[in-house]
């Protein structure tokens, strides 16, 4: 007994003459000889502790790697086009995995008037639509195609024609125009050498007589007449506000804006009537009861729809 308390102190008393990390040493040394000389097993939970990853580790290995992407759009539908380090399109999911390969020259997006379908172009320029799988639902055949509206997409053709075609492929109006626009309110622009109306039977409904036509928006189109002044007509093609005016717009919560043969916009109500004086040297459309506009010194202020500046 005696002898054990005396080897205790002098190991002790050499134990303090040593440096911390040789100390360490010392005593990882000392407890692995222990360990071994008990015979001791380890207990369950050490077993468990040693054999169960940390949670970071978990973690880490469900994530998915994240790639470096040339360009990565927007979120459309629940999948992001990304383009690669090739210069090639495809896309990914919300977690960044990869669930159509990058493949496409270029590619859209599936929007929402799409279906369920995206535009695409092939590496020999041709533009078709494909699903969120990755599925060619439309063939890559068109030289431009745009993307739906009102269930319909502008295509053009070899000829360098416009037609339209639906969401299975099938061409609804023949490719037969030089120039058209995407349907807007069951009616779209389309024109030779003057321009008109089609409805989306293909058959003409305004006749083309106009040298530029635009988007039907609330009822009425602004149009432009062989002296290059602006109006605007509604869907019978009847002349509601007369062509005087140097430059149009939509109309948008009631009121469009135009511009004077002074170079300054203002803004007219559907009757024609000028509700807002022409005064700005830029205008912008109505959103929730305000525009955007500018003066003759650029400085741009908030206007409501009786002219005063807002904050």
């Amino acid at each position: 007994m005696k002898q054990s308390i005396i080897t205790s102190i002098i190991a002790f008393s050499l134990l303090a003459t040593i440096p911390a990390w040789g100390q360490t040493t010392i005593i990882r040394r000392q407890a692995s000889t222990e360990s071994r000389a008990s015979g001791k097993k380890l207990s369950k939970s050490a077993k468990e502790q040693k054999q169960t990853p940390s949670a970071g580790n978990a973690s880490t290995s469900k994530e998915v790697p994240q790639r470096k992407w040339a360009q990565k759009g927007a979120e459309l539908g629940g999948l992001i086009v990304v383009q690669d380090e090739n210069e090639k399109w495809g896309f990914v999911d919300k977690s960044g995995e990869l669930v159509i390969p990058c493949k496409w020259k270029s590619a859209g997006g599936f929007v929402q008037n799409n279906n369920g379908l995206s535009y695409v172009k092939d590496d020999n320029d041709k533009c078709g639509f494909i699903d969120k799988t990755g599925r060619i639902v439309i063939p890559c055949k068109w030289r431009s195609a745009s993307n739906f509206q009102e269930g319909l997409s502008l295509v053009i053709d070899e000829n360098r024609h416009y037609g339209y075609i639906d969401f299975t492929g099938t061409i609804v109006i023949p490719c037969k125009w030089i120039q058209a626009n995407d349907f807007s309110e069951g009616l779209a622009m389309v024109g030779d050498k003057k321009c008109g109306y089609i409805d989306k039977t293909g058959h003409v409904v305004i006749p083309c007589k106009w040298k530029r036509t635009y988007s039907f928006s609330e009822g009425l189109a602004y149009v432009q007449d062989d002296n290059g002044k602006y109006g605007y007509i509604d869907k019978t093609g009847k002349i509601v506000v007369p062509c005087k005016w140097d430059d149009a717009n939509a109309f948008r919560e009631g009121l469009a804006a135009v511009k004077d043969n002074n170079g300054l916009y203002g803004y007219i109500d559907k009757t024609g009537a000028v509700v807002i004086s022409c005064k700005w040297s830029s205008a912008y459309p109505f959103d929730k009861g305000k525009a955007l506009v500018s003066d003759t010194s650029n400085k741009y202020v908030t206007i409501n729809k009786e002219g005063q500046v807002v904050k």
